[in-house]
């Protein structure tokens, strides 16, 4: 329960209503995550909600050495911090303090696998660059990324089965909540970013 309260944590919608009196789930793609804040706000709202997103993520996870009791080294250590992440994970998505409608969860997921593996967070992350910087798009990055890191996982590192499920999970979910993504890229309606994180189609609103 902890760790799907903080991953509940609104860092969009908090930022947003607090400092810029705006939610941003009323504006862009109506998600509650760091890529729309970044596309309503701004960097200087984007990057401190991509910050704390992925933070509560991580956080989540390094619970299990707070209130688990079991070895560290044990599988069932690994599979209690995984069930952590996906507490939170769901928190993001579904938070509980802002009536459910949270974001898509990939900042938040970052933080998982940092804290559960971050050389294969670390690959998705370049993944995840190289995809923008050649498409300019952050869902299909995003995707990639996601997609990535059952493939890392499986090919050079685990031979756990627990964390080999959830790399699926992690690639399956990225895909279900980027399904209207999909539907725009596929129309060729997708917002595209150009550097600064400005996006061609659509404009900040007035938060005077």
């Amino acid at each position: 329960m902890l760790a799907y309260l903080i991953g509940s944590f609104p860092s969009a919608v908090w930022v947003g209503r607090t400092f810029y009196n705006i939610d941003v789930r009323e504006f862009g793609s109506g998600n509650a995550g760091a890529t729309n804040t970044f596309r309503v706000l701004g960097k200087r709202a984007g990057i401190p909600v991509l910050l704390m997103d992925v933070f509560k993520g991580f956080l989540a996870v390094k619970l299990a050495y707070v209130i688990g009791d079991y070895n560290a080294e044990s599988p069932e250590f690994i599979d209690f911090e995984l069930a952590l992440g996906v507490c939170a994970l769901f928190g993001h998505i579904f938070p509980v303090y802002v009536g459910f409608r949270g974001g898509k969860g990939v900042a938040t997921m970052l933080g998982i696998l940092i804290a559960i593996h971050w050389q294969a967070a670390l690959i998705c992350v370049l993944v995840f660059l190289i995809t923008l910087f050649i498409s300019g798009y952050v869902s299909l990055s995003s995707m990639m990324s996601g997609i990535t890191f059952p493939v890392i996982i499986m090919v050079f590192y685990s031979t756990n089965s627990s964390i080999n499920i959830f790399s699926l999970v992690v690639a399956i979910m990225v895909l279900v909540t980027h399904q209207r993504n999909i539907e725009r890229l596929i129309k060729k309606e997708e917002g595209i970013v150009k550097w600064h994180w400005r996006f061609r189609k659509q404009e900040p609103p007035d938060v005077q």
